[in-house]
């Protein structure tokens, strides 16, 4: 499972001409799941993100948590953070997690979110074309792979 994780002031998803969600502070989260992702891996992102000290302090400094500011999440599937480009100039996506079992991780992810850790979530439209609009605060963008994390 890979998130692609975005500091912001503000972000918006908008399908066919409608804004379908809207946040203020906090983050804006791609998400991919690839095909061998369960709930358990879901759980150890989802944890990692609701403890990402990335918000500054009175003194400048990254230690603050999205709880500790107040913050928001948009949460938007995101297939394309599996994309293959080793090979030719077309990427492949094989290695993404088949629709159905990646929209059941991506709805579980954000049922985490709220449920577990009490934040504010908003979503994008699992599988739909979407524009997403956002102001990167920093810029700040940080990346969290499953494989990554799981080695220790």
């Amino acid at each position: 499972m890979r998130f692609l994780i975005q500091r912001v002031t503000e972000a918006s998803v908008t399908v066919d001409g409608t804004q379908i969600a809207r946040i203020g502070k906090g983050f804006l989260v791609f998400l991919g799941a690839c095909a061998t992702d369960t709930e358990a891996v879901a759980d150890v992102m989802v944890k990692k993100l609701a403890g990402l000290r990335i918000f500054e302090d009175e003194n400048g400094k990254t230690n603050l948590a999205l709880a500790d500011v107040g913050g928001e999440v948009l949460v938007v599937s995101q297939f394309t953070l599996y994309a293959d480009c080793r090979h030719g100039n077309r990427p492949s996506f094989t290695g993404a997690g088949s629709p159905e079992a990646a929209e059941r991780l991506y709805e579980y992810a954000v049922a985490r979110l709220r449920d577990t850790y009490g934040f504010p979530v908003q979503t994008g439209s699992f599988g739909a074309d979407m524009k997403v609009d956002l102001r990167n605060d920093g810029p700040f963008t940080v990346m969290l792979d499953s494989d990554e994390l799981a080695k220790r």
